[in-house]
Order: C-alpha cells, then structure tokens, then sequence
C-alpha cells in the first residue's frame, strides 16, 4: 500500500502545479459553493504557475505513453504476449489480463525507482526545500539511470550519431538520445526471451508432427494433439513462475 501511496504522490508531483485549499462557501441563496484556487511561486529557480499547467495537462496526456516507453512495461507486456502465442491458446490469458499484469509486475519493478525519486525529489520539493526545476532534475536523473541501466552502449550510440550533438558522457545525455535508445533496447531484449520461449513449444510440435506424419495420420492437425502436451509441458514446469522471475531479474536495478 506504501509503494501505491508514493505512486499516486509521483502522478501529483508531475503535475507541478499547486492546487489551494479547497473551501466550502455559503452563497446569497444559502447553497453550499466550491472554490478553487490555484496558487504557485515564481521565485528564481522555480516554474511559474502558468508554466506548471501547461506541464500539468501535457504529463496527463502523455502519461500513458510515458509509462509504457520510460518504464519496463515494453518488456513484460512483448514477453507476455509470447508466452500466449507460444502455448498458442489464444485468449487464455486474455489480453486485458496481460496488459493488468504487466503494469502490475512494472509497478514492482519501478518501485525502487520511484522510492529514490520520491525521498530525493518530492519530498524537498514538498518540504519547500527544492525548487521545482532542481526537484525536476533529480527525478530526471534517476529515471535516466534507470533506462540506461538496461541501455545497450550500441544503441545509444546509434541516436547519438544520427542526432550529431556530439561525444556526450553519459551523465550528459539528454532524453531525447536516452528514451529512444532504452525503447530499441527494450524490444531487442523482448525479442531474444520470446524466442527463447518458443524453442520448446516448437519441439513439442515437431515432436507431435513427426509421430503424426509417421503413422500416416496425415489429416490430422498436429496441433490438436500438441496443444495438450505443451500446456502440460508449461504447468509441470511450473511456467508462469519461471517466465515472472526470470523478467524480473532481467532489469538491471541500481
């Protein structure tokens, strides 16, 4: 409940604007009223509160691009996906359960994250202890970190090239070379787990269709029989458990 609490705090944080108390006021006729006011610092150093809407409503809209290319749900979500083609039921689990659980297993995964951000960034920041642009730079940081944790030099190599802004260490990159290059990175590494998820599912079903052509059951769809014995396969080897875990330490968390 505590990591679900400092998420929720993280989504408010973003937002970066200040919401005032909210005051219930009697008008002339005797009904209750709600005022609203929106109140900001423009202090150096500090966004002002036209400038903090603005931001407000663009994270609002972009949130959920954000989460799924500056997070590690590109990754679950692909891998998952394998996971069901590979059995080949294909509603089972269905695609609403894929999706839930990948945000889920991202929230798990991120929480360390989020926790730096939320110790380092927001609560200076709500303390008034950190402007808003520092606070913005720190939790920046820790996100790049994050993504270049799991970053391939080559990739971030390729953006820097082509974005011709010069050699850059890696303290130095800006997001626009780090968000592309975690992406890249993240549906290679995606791509290698699903198939090497799919390796022993097709020997399952070169096995079945080898013992079919054999007993020249020709007209026989060699995934009728196999389906069984690949969900077999999966839950004698207790597959959902393996497929988790081994997401779960494929991220490189510092």
């Amino acid at each position: 409940m505590k990591a679900y609490l400092r998420i929720l705090t993280l989504l408010l944080f973003l937002s970066w604007f200040q919401i005032g108390d909210l005051q219930g006021q009697t008008t002339g006729t005797g009904a209750p009223g709600l005022r609203i006011d929106v109140t900001g610092s423009n202090d150096e150093g500090d966004f002002g509160v036209a400038i903090q809407l603005v931001i407000a409503m663009t994270i609002l809209t972009l949130g959920p691009s954000i989460i799924m290319m500056m997070t590690c749900f590109t990754r679950m979500v692909i891998v998952l996906g394998f996971v069901r083609n590979a059995i080949g039921v294909n509603a089972a689990p269905s695609s609403q359960i894929i999706v839930g659980l990948s945000l889920f297993l991202t929230f798990f995964v991120m929480g360390p994250v989020w926790d730096k951000i939320y110790d380092d960034a927001v609560t200076p920041y709500m303390s008034n202890s950190m402007k808003s642009g520092d606070a913005l730079m720190v939790a920046t940081a820790h996100m790049k970190n994050f993504m270049l944790n799991q970053t391939r030099q080559e990739d971030a190599q390729f953006f820097l090239e082509i974005s011709k802004q010069g050699a850059m260490t890696r303290d130095e990159l800006p997001l626009s070379i780090v968000v592309p290059s975690f992406v890249l990175s993240e549906l290679r590494t995606a791509f290698q787990m699903g198939f090497l998820i799919f390796i022993p599912f097709i020997i399952v079903d070169f096995i079945v269709a080898s013992s079919l052509m054999s007993m020249g059951m020709m007209m026989m769809p060699p995934v009728v029989i196999s389906m069984p014995f690949k969900l077999l396969l999966f839950v004698l080897v207790d597959g959902w458990y393996l497929v988790i875990q081994s997401l779960v330490n494929s991220f490189n968390i510092s």
